[in-house]
């Protein structure tokens, strides 16, 4: 196998109290960018850049745990709203529907942005992977989360019907993203995440979907040179540890964690361990 496997398990309990840290609000702005209007914040300051990425179930909106602390720790933090979702509003005059990975460059060039730290959850994570692979000379560092990666080689996408039969889909998005632990724990963080889920996007409609870039394929993912760390939650049905590994074994160099009683995510479900755990690898890099 290649790449080197760093597994690391945090010992944790289930109840989440993340660190809360008092700052002014970041900038809010648009970016024109060919086919979308992006909505964007951007905490300013003249510390290295890290790009939030999130979600299929959620906006910009879900890093409030992220913002404070990776700006409290000396980081300028921009999170945008992906094409269709959040304030981002689609230009139907412009290419649709676009690639996760060209409205990103096209925002980050806006921000005149030389290289940055990415970090993706999620479907986020097969955006920045995307991105990784078309333009690593951008990136200081990647970060992905929870996130089945995007891959289509025909052995993984057999595994994945695998891990989620047709009825899956069917499931609410909290029972399907947040672990039994989390849910059990803290009823009001659950409420939190599912109000943040429901305005992401109009009521009722499904993910919007974008292209991409690259067939992304584990003989691709040995292409990535750009330093990583891949993480996710040991109750994650969508990218459980032994998904995990499949990834850790073919990015060169990658670094990883799991961590107990999370589901499909960290970032949300605990804040700290996941700041933590991020700002300890983006700072070596």
């Amino acid at each position: 196998m290649r790449g080197a496997i760093v597994t690391t398990v945090v010992g944790l309990t289930s109840l989440v109290l993340a660190t809360v840290y008092a700052q002014a609000p970041p900038r809010e702005a648009l970016a024109d960018l060919p086919g979308v209007h992006l909505s964007y914040s951007d905490t300013g300051g003249t510390g290295p850049a890290v790009v939030f990425v999130h979600a299929a179930t959620g906006s910009r909106r879900v890093w409030e745990y992220q913002v404070p602390a990776f700006t409290a720790a000396g980081y300028r933090v921009i999170a945008y709203d992906r094409r269709g979702f959040g304030r981002s509003s689609v230009d139907a005059a412009g290419p649709q529907p676009g690639t996760g990975a060209d409205d990103l460059l096209g925002l980050v060039n806006h921000l005149k942005l030389d290289r940055f730290h990415l970090v993706g959850t999620a479907a986020g994570g097969i955006v920045s992977l995307d991105f990784a692979v078309s333009f690593p000379q951008r990136l200081r560092s990647l970060v992905v989360a929870n996130s089945i990666g995007g891959g289509q080689d025909a052995h993984y996408l057999e595994m994945g019907r695998r891990l989620r039969p047709p009825q899956f889909n069917a499931l609410p998005p909290d029972v399907r993203e947040l672990g039994p632990s989390y849910r059990a724990a803290n009823p009001a963080g659950t409420a939190r995440w599912l109000e943040l889920e429901k305005v992401s996007r109009p009521e009722d409609t499904p993910p919007p979907v974008q292209t991409f870039r690259n067939r992304l394929t584990f003989s691709l993912l040995e292409s990535i040179s750009v330093p990583t760390f891949l993480l996710t939650g040991d109750a994650d049905l969508y990218t459980p540890p032994a998904v995990l590994r499949l990834f850790t074994a073919r990015i060169k160099g990658s670094e990883s964690l799991i961590v107990p009683e999370v589901g499909h995510s960290t970032y949300w479900e605990q804040p700290d361990v996941f700041n933590q755990k991020v700002l300890e690898f983006i700072r070596k890099h």
